[in-house]
């Protein structure tokens, strides 16, 4: 839902610093795989409840997945490789994220956590099936022309989730509620996205 307003004010600073990295001959998968493997941090650190570390990971994987689509797009090395990559990789981090806090506590927050991870699969899902049939179909991606693939939008996008897994981190106790009420929000953006999806390609 706001991703449309963030992303247009965060592309001046992503583009710097693909500059810095472009000049180190530092490619995109790089930053893809090193974003990944700070971020697949925060699992073992939510699970022995190290929050504030945790939190660190997160936000410096969300920044890497920010830096690497700039550095494609200004070394003219963006691909469906690379877009692949960078999509797949996401949405492992964010179920690991969700899955750390099970583990830190799984008497309080194991069922909430099982329900935003079957929340993550309607929306991951319904979104990478319709990027499938949009790019066999050739449909227009107006909001979002640089993205590798089309981008369908939803009430929890890329800027609602990076959110609730900052609160997740600085509220642990809670979490049951965050990632109930998170959870709620997905499956609504599920609903939608199948609904617009199905009637968008039948058009």
């Amino acid at each position: 839902m706001l991703d449309r307003f963030t992303m247009p004010m965060t592309q001046r600073p992503l583009r710097y610093l693909a500059h810095a990295l472009h000049h180190r001959h530092i490619t995109p998968d790089q930053v893809t795989l090193a974003a990944f493997i700070i971020g697949i941090c925060a699992l073992p650190l939510l699970a022995f409840e190290q929050y504030g570390l945790a939190l660190t990971a997160i936000v410096l994987n969300r920044l890497g997945d920010g830096v690497d689509g700039a550095l494609a797009r200004l070394s003219g090395q963006q691909s469906d490789a690379g877009g692949f990559l960078d999509i797949g990789l996401d949405f492992v981090f964010y179920a690991a994220v969700v899955l750390g806090f099970a583990l830190a506590d799984s008497a309080q927050n194991a069922l909430p956590a099982a329900l935003l991870l079957f929340a993550f699969i309607g929306t991951g899902t319904s979104f990478l099936a319709f990027a499938i049939a949009a790019k066999a179909r050739q449909v227009e991606r107006p909001n979002f022309p640089k993205k590798a693939f089309y981008y369908l939008e939803g009430l929890t996008e890329g800027t609602e989730t990076v959110a609730a897994l900052v609160l997740f981190c600085l509220f642990p106790k809670a979490f049951p509620l965050l990632a109930s009420l998170f959870a709620a929000a997905c499956l609504i953006t599920t609903v939608t996205r199948l609904w617009g999806g199905y009637w968008t390609l039948r058009a």
